[in-house]
């Protein structure tokens, strides 16, 4: 039970945190500013929003220590990864998608829809541990 003399802090306080502004990313996707340490405290979560334009494509990356999850709210990707992103799906709104840590992953949208999904971390920025793998960008046409 809570004590109501008890004060309470910044980061244990529920929060909303309304959509911001758009970004890149390190890995050359549009994200709309979401719930991050940056914004809401959090210390082990973030929530973003991906936007992919037709013809969108992430460049080659891994995101260390981190899991990710997805939920394609709209459109269409497709997603190769692997050591030598010789493993692929195909994503479409209503599916989730998980991405173990550590795992080399390429996002792209070669649709002529846009594709937008709700990303998760298990950080708290979603930036955060991501290592670009340029050397495997050219795996994949």
């Amino acid at each position: 039970m809570s004590d109501a003399k008890t004060p309470h802090t910044p980061t244990d306080s529920c929060r909303v945190v309304r959509s911001g502004e758009a970004y890149r990313g390190k890995q050359g996707l549009t994200y709309l500013r979401g719930l991050t340490r940056e914004t809401a405290g959090s210390t082990a979560i973030c929530m973003t929003v991906v936007v992919l334009t037709p013809g969108a494509r992430a460049k080659t990356h891994v995101h260390r220590g981190v899991e990710t999850a997805a939920y394609v709210i709209e459109g269409q990707a497709e997603m190769f990864f692997g050591p030598r992103l010789q493993d692929h799906v195909d994503v479409a709104a209503g599916d989730y998608v998980y991405i173990p840590p550590d795992v080399p992953h390429l996002v792209m949208n070669r649709s002529d829809s846009p594709a937008t999904a709700l990303v998760a971390h298990t950080a708290p920025n979603d930036q955060e541990g991501i290592v670009l793998l340029p050397e495997l960008d050219s795996l994949i046409a």
